[in-house]
């Protein structure tokens, strides 16, 4: 499993595309040759780039669900609604399908967001947003997720 570190900001051009920095690059470096996928985050407006390997450990999941549960189904589809799979090209750039720059809001500004296995990509403005408002309410997240003592790790 990747585990990415670091939050980058970029500029996308006119067609969506933008240059992945140095430093990210590098720790997709593993992931470059097999592609990735992108796809609209679940609770957030912005997406999330998934080496194709964490992908399909994603689905390997999902695909346990039983179709003949309505629940599941509707799960499925709007889970993988407006999926894509994407490469970054020999410039180091990746294009954001326009479909997708739409969902996220995103304009010229960008930040590329470790999120452990996935990086998310921000419109630089709703990602402000998000930490500032996400920010009164972490030291109790933190607790709550983080703080339970019943296991040796202290992960809950």
């Amino acid at each position: 499993m990747n585990s990415f570190i670091g939050t980058y900001e970029c500029r996308a051009d006119a067609k969506g595309r933008l240059m992945i920095p140095a430093v990210l690059k590098k720790q997709l470096s593993s992931a470059l040759q097999n592609g990735f996928v992108l796809k609209r985050a679940v609770f957030q407006p912005c997406l999330e780039l998934y080496p194709m390997a964490e992908w399909n450990v994603l689905m390997t999941k999902v695909n346990k669900l039983n179709r003949f549960k309505k629940k599941n189904n509707d799960f499925i589809r709007r889970f993988t609604a407006g999926v894509k799979m994407v490469e970054v090209d020999n410039a180091g750039r990746l294009l954001i399908p326009k479909d997708l720059i739409k969902f996220s809001g995103i304009t010229k500004n960008v930040v590329l967001a470790s999120a452990v296995n996935i990086i998310e990509i921000w419109d630089k403005d709703k990602y402000e947003t998000a930490i500032d408002d996400a920010t009164s309410d972490f030291a109790d997240l933190a607790e709550e997720v983080m703080g339970q003592d019943d296991n040796d790790d202290g992960l809950s």
